[in-house]
């Protein structure tokens, strides 16, 4: 029996989020803040915050993008994939620590 993996043509896949690679990667074109702009965009664009353990209090997206531009500024700046990586951190972070 054959088996197919990701990429080659389920239905299902269309709805998958997408990862911080893919993000990163359709994003690539811009720089500096417009890449900061452009994956925020995609983030929120593919946030269920209302479907998490959390409703109601705050949107883990949101949040995420605050905790993340601080950092940044803190840093001296991150964007592309670092910045991918950060939110994604962030967003785990939030709401495991709010279980």
């Amino acid at each position: 029996m054959k088996t197919m993996e990701l990429g080659q043509g389920w239905p299902w896949e269309a709805m998958l989020p997408r990862t911080a690679e893919e993000i990163a990667e359709e994003t690539s074109f811009t720089s500096g803040l417009a890449n900061i702009r452009a994956i925020n965009k995609a983030y929120r664009a593919q946030d269920e915050s209302n479907l998490w353990p959390i409703n109601n209090r705050f949107n883990v997206t949101e949040r995420a993008i605050r905790q993340v531009r601080k950092l940044s500024g803190e840093i001296g700046g991150l964007y592309g994939l670092e910045y991918c990586y950060a939110l994604e951190a962030a967003m785990s972070h939030i709401v495991n620590s709010a279980v």
